[in-house]
């Protein structure tokens, strides 16, 4: 079993009032910064064991310079359907082990991470002819990292668009609410590219 804690959540009332749901694109993790986070493994045999994750969204591309990047991937890669475009992620994820001896490792996939609106719509995964190099996908031990591209297609008219990670693939148990990061520069949520300063 898996959980995965974020190390800073948003604070939550403790007065028993009813409060309006904040919006998921106030507390979204911003391109460049690193959001972190626990990820405990626990088994019977080994009891919990602690792990430090890290992720950041390092890049993004969108519109046409993605398109040009998606195309120069591969010729049997698509085009983006009518108003919608590519919108591209490079996700740097670092994984590494709270206590000696670890014995766990991590799959890390893009199917894990997925794009949505910021009232929390999901957005197709792009499904690629030719992926992008290096594409997102590692087996981790404690101490090793991973970055590569993660492909959406994203409406034309969302220029703030937000991405989900979630650390449930196959056997893995996910509790929480995942760890959500945005699509978008801050200073200029218009298409293009942002790239961490």
């Amino acid at each position: 079993m898996v959980a995965l804690t974020l190390a800073s959540a948003p604070a939550g009332s403790l007065s028993g009032q009813t409060r309006e749901p904040r919006p998921a694109s106030s507390y979204a993790t911003a391109v460049g910064t690193p959001l972190r986070a626990i990820i405990v493994f626990g088994d019977p045999y080994n009891g919990d064991e602690l792990y430090d994750a890290k992720i950041t969204v390092a890049e993004i591309v969108r519109g046409e310079e993605a398109w040009q990047m998606v195309k120069a991937a591969s010729p049997k890669n698509m085009s983006p359907p009518a108003a919608m475009e590519y919108l591209l992620a490079r996700v740097r994820f670092e994984f590494s082990a709270r206590t000696s001896p670890e014995h766990y490792s991590y799959a890390l996939d893009q199917a894990q991470f997925t794009a949505m609106s910021v009232d929390g719509k999901p957005y197709a995964s792009a499904v690629l002819a030719g992926p992008l190099k290096p594409a997102l996908h590692a087996t981790l031990r404690s101490r090793d990292s991973a970055e590569g591209w993660v492909a959406f297609l994203v409406p034309r008219g969302d220029h703030t668009p937000l991405m989900l990670f979630r650390e449930d693939v196959g056997s893995v148990i996910h509790e929480g609410n995942g760890s959500i990061f945005k699509l978008y520069d801050e200073k200029s949520p218009a298409p293009g590219r942002a790239k961490a300063s």
